[in-house]
C-alpha cells in the first residue's frame, strides 16, 4: 500500500473507534500519533533493506506481528505512565492498521493475501536484494502505479481509491480536520496584530 492509503485506512478506523467508544472526534496530538503509527512499519523496513542492506526486505522486522504487538503494548503502557494514552493507544491503532492493509492490499490487485509479509521472522522475507537508492525506487515504484492507474485496467482498485480518499476526506472534515485546524488556530493567534493609525 501507498502511504496515503495506510494513513486513510487508519485514519477511518480510528476515527470511527473513537467516536463510537468515546462520543467525540480524535484529538489533535493523538491524530498525529496516529499518523507516524500508519507509516511506522515502512519507515523502519524500506530504508533498512532498502539503503543499509540491514534487513532482508522491505516487508521484515516493522511488518512483523511478533515485533507489532508487544511494541505497540509497550508504547501504550508508556503513554499510560506519562498520562498520554490516548497517544500511544492511537500509534498503536495506526502501526496495527499498517499490517492487515499490506495482507490485503495484493487482494485489490489481483493476488492473493500476503500473509506472509507480517510473519517474519518465522516465515523468511523475500531478499530484496542489493542495496538501491532510496529516492530512485520509490520514483519507480510510483511511476508504475501512476501507469497501472492511467491504464485504466484496474477499474477495482481505482474504485477503492477514490471512495477511500472521499471517505477520508469527508470524515476528517466531519471530525474538525486535527490537528490542522490547532495549528491554523495557533498560527492565527501568535500573528502580530498591526496597528491601525
Amino acid at each position: 500500500m501507498w502511504p496515503w492509503e495506510h494513513l486513510a485506512v487508519g485514519y477511518i478506523g480510528y476515527s470511527l473507534v473513537v467516536r463510537l467508544l468515546a462520543r467525540r472526534a480524535p484529538g489533535d496530538a493523538a491524530v498525529v500519533a496516529l499518523a507516524l503509527g500508519t507509516q511506522f512499519p515502512d519507515l523502519v523496513d524500506k530504508p533498512l533493506a532498502w539503503v543499509l542492506g540491514i534487513l532482508p526486505s522491505g516487508y521484515s522486522l516493522g511488518h512483523s506481528l511478533f515485533v507489532a504487538a508487544p511494541l505497540s503494548a509497550l508504547v501504550i503502557t508508556a503513554a499510560w505512565g506519562l498520562r498520554r494514552t490516548e497517544i500511544g493507544a492511537a500509534f498503536a491503532f495506526g502501526y496495527l492498521s499498517h499490517l492487515p492493509g499490506d495482507v490485503f492490499y495484493s487482494l485489490l490487485v489481483g493476488s492473493d493475501a500476503a500473509y506472509s509479509v507480517v510473519l517474519w521472522p518465522v516465515v523468511p522475507a523475500g531478499d530484496s536484494g542489493a542495496t538501491v537508492n532510496l529516492v530512485a525506487k520509490v520514483r519507480e515504484l510510483f511511476g508504475r502505479y501512476v501507469a497501472e492507474l492511467a491504464s485504466g485496467e484496474v477499474g477495482t482498485y481505482l474504485a477503492v481509491e477514490l471512495g477511500l480518499f472521499a471517505s477520508v476526506v469527508a470524515l476528517w472534515v466531519l471530525d474538525g480536520m486535527p490537528p490542522l485546524r490547532a495549528a491554523w488556530s495557533w498560527l492565527v493567534r501568535s500573528k502580530p496584530v498591526e496597528e491601525t493609525p
